[in-house]
């Protein structure tokens, strides 16, 4: 077991058991068969409340999380997704022509594994370019695990008034974005979402949007920049850039530890008989190194193995609506990054890990830029 915020958890860390969890009938999201929150113990200033207390996909079960994501799909869909190439190209292109005017060493996650996912996810939302600074202050509070109690406490609050806020907006004044759409839903469907659904949608959504997409870019450049013989490859078309985000995922999945699930009745995992009312914290990083799921050399980066599944996505019913949009993303990110920045190389050797319990990043991405192959950048 590991404590948690003065709480105790159960940790599942390998492929196999947590597989078992996810699929298992009695394992759920609803904080509500939690006996710790059912006797009061998980107060608003714990310091993961945003991940267990809001009222979305992620904290629903069953019928409830079916209407719940329905409702969403209609929105956020593949095609809609595949709309966004261009534009993710083009943000792509303009942060890296950015780079051109900075001669020293770079923050390469400031300059570009943060801005082009907040970038495509704002606009995605209607989100205004002044208020992004402030959203991304108040999701990676989430985050972070230098967040105090009373800091825990003021940043769910003020998610719920930023993203309320943003929904009156669009009520106001609706745009072509998915905020828009969800309010549309909300407006014509007889089982639409609640005020309160809505808010703690866009709050998933957006976070889960941008954040963990920023750690897969900045993880993946950081790997590949660690081992330069599959960069090569990368760069000459014998390795694909589908094939390293596929591999950062699973070696340096953006989230470590994914908060929480509970036990509905006494369940039995890899052998051990878990209690009713526990709570299961979620170890994808360590099962995308299992030996048992991804061999002896689980522990080494390599884009050139066989891959075998993974949860960095999870699966089944809660399997990340955002997957397809990330996946566009970071591919996009490193392809055009790669080719116009050939000799990019460390400049932070070791670097700093971001203090975190459940993602998994670095704190900056200190790089030197090398010389551009070109004097323009496009998609």
């Amino acid at each position: 077991m590991e404590i948690v915020g003065g709480v105790a958890v159960w940790a599942l860390t390998g492929h196999q058991v947590l597989h078992e969890a996810i699929a298992h009938p009695d394992v759920r999201k609803e904080v509500r068969h939690w006996q710790a929150w059912q006797q009061g113990h998980i107060g608003m200033d714990w310091p993961l409340i945003s991940w267990v207390a809001p009222d979305n996909m992620l904290t629903a079960d069953g019928r409830r999380h079916r209407r719940l994501r329905t409702l969403v799909s209609k929105a956020f869909t593949q095609r809609r997704v595949e709309q966004l190439r261009p534009r993710v190209e083009q943000i792509t292109a303009e942060l890296l022509a950015d780079l051109d005017t900075v001669p020293g060493p770079v923050d390469l996650k400031a300059r570009l594994a943060l801005p082009l996912p907040i970038t495509v996810i704002s606009e995605l939302f209607g989100v205004p370019a002044q208020q992004r600074k402030r959203m991304h202050e108040l999701m990676h509070t989430v985050f972070d695990a230098r967040t105090t109690p009373e800091q825990a406490a003021q940043a769910h609050e003020d998610m719920q008034q930023f993203l309320a806020d943003l929904a009156r907006a669009k009520e106001d004044q609706p745009g072509d974005d998915l905020t828009s759409a969800l309010l549309a839903a909300r407006a014509e469907d007889e089982d639409r979402l609640s005020h309160t659904e809505l808010v703690w949608t866009l709050v998933l959504m957006i976070g889960a949007g941008y954040e963990t997409t920023m750690n897969l870019i900045t993880n993946a450049v950081r790997a590949l920049l660690e081992h330069p013989e599959q960069l090569a490859m990368a760069i000459s078309g014998r390795l694909s850039w589908e094939a390293v985000v596929e591999e950062t995922l699973r070696w340096d999945a953006s989230i470590q530890y994914l908060p929480l699930r509970y036990t509905a009745a006494p369940v039995r995992l890899a052998g051990v008989t878990i209690p009713a009312g526990q709570a299961l914290l979620m170890g994808l990083g360590a099962a995308g190194r299992d030996p048992d799921q991804h061999g002896a050399r689980a522990e080494q980066f390599d884009a050139t193995r066989s891959q075998e599944p993974n949860l960095a996505f999870s699966y089944g019913p809660h399997f990340c609506l955002g997957a397809a949009l990330a996946r566009l993303e970071a591919t996009t990110a490193l392809r055009m990054l790669f080719e116009r920045r050939p000799h990019l190389r460390l400049a932070d050797e070791p670097g700093t890990r971001e203090p975190s319990l459940v993602a998994s990043s670095w704190e900056q991405l200190l790089v030197h830029p090398g010389t551009p192959v070109s004097s323009s950048v496009s998609p």
